[in-house]
């Protein structure tokens, strides 16, 4: 009763929020890469080559989001999200016509950076700042759109493209996002401003002090922290770019791989509510600690087994994580460093995991081309995912101990 109370009384801010996560898809690695195949054949692309086009036009956002992010720190949420849609409507629509491979490259900047980047930041640091003692039920809520995205697109837009053909196809995602745009402006007309809540958007983070950016960039919390934050992104991005060669290796049909992700959507919706309660009620460092964890554990069910059954136990356990990923990042940030500067904060973690999302497909990518399968790679993942839980395990109590948080 008392989310339902929750959810009424702030809906219109909740729902910009969900939008903007939501529409954020269309430039996730999730989305592009079901793309894979259209576009190696249409430019006659080695994985190796594709993968590299996606690190460069992904480096190249991650760069560019160091400098764009701290403007949600200066500009309102309504017209910031305005303007990044439109730029995402433009980025579809130049999707739809490339010619060759090298415009490739900046097709993927833009939706990285419009979709995967800008999108997602400012649903991520409007809710955090916004929201302090339910700070965890409204980056749950959020979060869904990212959740959503992941269940309904993907598959809806595999079939379309086999309907229209796949260029016709970002035509009606660009479509979608324009519908969509005039909506933010109307839903956060009365935003939650400082005026009114004063207080509450301005909570203060380690020691009652806010951190700049600078400040956390020498913090050791930062460092240690920073395998665990990155692995989903470099290596949950490369399961989804590889997933048409994966799906090919195991012996499925991309179809069948696409159908599970359902799954691991409606799991990780009941991970990201729950992770809100416990957020609001113990705070973000009790999962920090084992955040990527059942990462670990699925990436070993996966190079285990050959079963589109086993594939769905990996993928149920994978939920976990992702449904931990965005409603954790965002709400760690706020309660350990502050919220004044948490858009610049939060654009510099954004760069490290859209570098680690830039950094898995290309060099997974390297590694298929020279002969080691992803399936091959993947043991080597979950190993690198335990030694990321020990570090934030470390880090965690160590904070704990000396800070007291």
């Amino acid at each position: 009763m008392e989310s339902l109370i929750f959810i009424r009384e702030n809906f219109r801010w909740l729902i910009a929020g969900f939008l903007l996560a939501f529409l954020s898809s269309f430039g996730q690695t999730y989305f592009v890469s079901i793309y894979a195949g259209e576009l190696q054949s249409e430019f006659s692309l080695t994985h190796g080559e594709w993968g590299g086009i996606y690190m460069i036009g992904t480096l190249i956002s991650a760069f560019t989001m160091f400098f764009v992010g701290g403007l949600t720190d200066i500009f309102r949420a309504r017209t910031l999200s305005v303007i990044v849609m439109m730029c995402l409507v433009l980025a579809c629509l130049f999707m739809s016509v490339i010619s060759s491979a090298f415009l490739l490259i900046f097709a993927v900047f833009a939706l990285r950076l419009f979709g995967q980047g800008m999108s997602s930041h400012i649903s991520m640091v409007a809710m955090a700042r916004w929201f302090v003692a339910t700070r965890g039920r409204a980056l749950a809520f959020a979060a869904l759109g990212f959740a959503f995205g992941q269940a309904i697109l993907p598959l809806s837009f595999v079939a379309l493209s086999t309907m229209i053909g796949w260029r016709q196809s970002w035509v009606i995602a660009a479509v979608i996002v324009l519908c969509a745009a005039p909506l933010f402006y109307i839903l956060l007309l009365r935003e939650r401003t400082p005026q009114a809540v004063a207080k509450e958007n301005n909570s203060t983070g380690m020691q009652d002090r806010h951190c700049t950016r600078n400040e956390v960039l020498k913090h050791w919390l930062f460092w240690l922290i920073m395998p665990a934050y990155v692995g989903p992104a470099i290596f949950g991005t490369s399961f989804f770019f590889h997933q048409v060669h994966f799906a090919e290796f195991k012996g499925w049909t991309h179809l069948q791989l696409v159908s599970l992700f359902p799954l691991l959507t409606g799991l990780s919706v009941l991970v990201t509510m729950t992770s809100g309660w416990v957020i609001d009620r113990f705070k973000s460092g009790l999962l920090m600690q084992f955040y990527v964890f059942p990462y670990a554990v699925s990436f070993i069910l996966f190079w285990y087994v050959d079963s589109l059954f086993g594939a769905a136990i990996a993928i149920s356990i994978m939920a976990i994580t992702a449904g931990l990923q965005s409603t954790l990042s965002a709400a760690f940030w706020a309660e350990y460093f502050g919220t004044q500067y948490l858009g610049s904060i939060k654009a510099m973690a954004a760069v490290a995991m859209v570098l680690g999302s830039a950094i898995g497909p290309g060099l997974t990518g390297w590694l298929i081309d020279i002969g080691v399968s992803f399936e091959d790679q993947m043991l080597w993942i979950a190993i690198y995912m335990l030694m990321a839980t020990l570090l934030n395990t470390i880090a965690i109590r160590k904070s704990r101990k000396i800070i007291g948080v």
